[in-house]
């Protein structure tokens, strides 16, 4: 049993109070401490993801105690994938914040930065739905803090509506486990799977309704319509580094779907016959279409590139409701470009707030304009789906999986369409912020202002950090895009593996699998 895979957790979960209790007013060492945290986290990670390779499933357990009676934590493709693509994510975010002081601005960001990790390793990692939402509340109570971090009454606002409808997610996640355990008397995941597979098709009735309030919560989680109109706004006023983070948090519901809706409530299971199929799937469209036409329509860059956010979950949502091996490969293709594009895109909308506002109209020409025009055209085009970048790969992907069955023809339209509305809308977008500038008031003193702006931003090391996380996520596309070959070939094998239930079982229960 290697230690290594409780150490996602357990780094964080030390790095975190130790901020907060022994550095907290030392801003200097707090960021040496996270970057450092972060770092070791990027290295325990590939090493996860180098032991998960080989396909073989390992299993961690607490206090030595064996499933389903004990905790356990499960390392197999996706978990380690997921991990990884967490600490690389949060290695860019965390030099963000740095380099362009949005740390500063409130108190104890890098702490919940390191709590947050926590949440999100331990729910990609845990092999028990109840561990799972213990994970759940983590990463949320820190979401919380990192939420209003800065203050603002549009931002509290905006959180105070993002708790709100969490505590529900939440309250409705306890009501979808206690059903569950009544009927099975478990929460162990590969436990569950065993009883779940047992049960007489008369009998499945209340564990249905289980699995669709699981269901429901994972999609609040998503963001699915309808159970998305909290996210626009959310992510909107969300400080930048905190809304590209929380880019990994919705995956974290697709994360939840993919592991219960194939190894629990399988898609041939009697207990979820045609749940997924009859509801997921049309959600997934809209999803979809909602995204899309709101980045058309939207009147500011933020809240354009939070339905953007929207419009990627449909499409990643629409390979997952498919559950055919070739599909859920798609979807951890699209799962790792979606995550890195997303938060690139915060982190741009970002930079053009700080310089020029977020209103869509007309303004003053910004410094480092050409720099910060060439990322928001990479990170348009990746969003959009477009060549050459991983978007359009993962797109084909999941048209490729929809090919020849029923509702390939929708599919098909929905994707190309709403390809179609995202290129208009962030084109419209790009245009106005880049190239209908207006001409200073005061030539000289506006001009030797931005000069100086521009001067200032040069000359400080600290002021460079932002450009190398955004291009540190670019370059992630990128390799996403010239690697796609063994990408995939890891996604299809990880797709194999989740569908493979009985190797999971087996290595979750061991001697006491039936």
């Amino acid at each position: 049993m290697s230690h290594l895979i409780i150490l996602p957790i357990v780094m964080p979960a030390f790095i975190a109070p130790f901020i907060l209790m022994v550095i907290r007013h030392h801003l200097d060492l707090q960021r040496i401490f996270s970057v450092a945290g972060t770092l070791a986290l990027v290295g325990v990670a590939f090493a996860l993801t180098g032991q998960a390779v080989s396909g073989d499933i390992q299993v961690y357990e607490l206090g030595d105690w064996p499933a389903p009676f004990g905790i356990v934590l499960v390392l197999d493709r996706l978990s380690a994938l997921m991990v990884l693509l967490t600490s690389l994510l949060a290695l860019a975010v965390v030099l963000y914040a740095i380099g362009s002081d949005w740390d500063k601005r409130g108190y104890h960001f890098h702490a919940l930065f390191q709590f947050q990790l926590m949440g999100v390793a331990g729910a990609f990692l845990t092999g028990d739905a109840f561990n799972l939402f213990v994970f759940f509340e983590v990463l949320l109570i820190a979401s919380y803090g990192l939420m209003i971090h800065g203050g603002g009454a549009e931002r509290l606002r905006a959180g105070v509506q993002y708790v709100v409808y969490n505590l529900l997610g939440s309250t409705l996640f306890l009501f979808a486990l206690g059903t569950i355990y009544a009927v099975t008397g478990t929460l162990n995941m590969a436990d569950l799977a065993e009883r779940v597979a047992a049960l007489s098709a008369e009998d499945t009735a209340l564990i249905r309704v289980g699995a669709i309030l699981l269901l429901l919560v994972f999609s609040i989680k998503a963001a699915v319509l309808p159970l998305h109109f909290w996210l626009p706004g959310s992510y909107a006023f969300a400080p930048a580094p905190v809304a590209a983070l929380f880019a990994i948090m919705t995956k974290v519901g697709a994360y939840a779907i993919l592991r219960m809706y194939t190894l629990v409530f399988g898609p041939n299971e009697p207990v979820s016959a045609g749940l997924v199929a009859e509801w997921l799937l049309p959600a997934s469209l809209l999803t979809l279409t909602v995204g899309m036409i709101g980045v058309l329509g939207a009147r500011d860059i933020a809240r354009m590139v939070a339905f953007a956010a929207i419009g990627s979950m449909g499409t990643l949502l629409v390979a997952i409701a498919l559950f055919t091996p070739l599909s859920t490969g798609a979807a951890v293709y699209y799962i790792v470009h979606s995550t890195l594009a997303t938060a690139m895109m915060f982190l741009i909308a970002d930079m053009v707030i700080e310089r020029r506002g977020g209103a869509l109209q007309p303004a003053q020409r910004m410094p480092q304009s050409g720099l910060i025009s060439a990322l928001f055209f990479a990170g348009a085009i990746a969003m959009a789906g477009m060549p050459p970048l991983s978007g359009f790969l993962g797109k084909l992907m999941v048209l490729q999986a929809s090919y020849g069955l029923p509702q390939q023809t929708l599919i098909w339209a929905v994707i190309l369409v709403t390809s179609l509305v995202a290129i208009m809308g962030f084109a419209r977008a790009g245009g106005i912020i880049f190239w209908k500038t207006l001409e200073p008031e005061e030539p000289d003193g506006t001009s030797g202002e931005d000069d100086a702006i521009d001067q200032a931003a040069t000359a400080s090391p600290i002021a460079a950090l932002p450009f190398v996380a955004c291009f540190g996520l670019l370059a992630g596309l990128v390799a996403l895009t010239i690697f796609a070959d063994p990408a995939m070939r890891y996604a299809e094998a990880t797709a194999a593996q989740l569908f493979d239930t009985a190797r999971y079982i087996e290595a979750v229960l061991g001697s006491t699998v039936k």
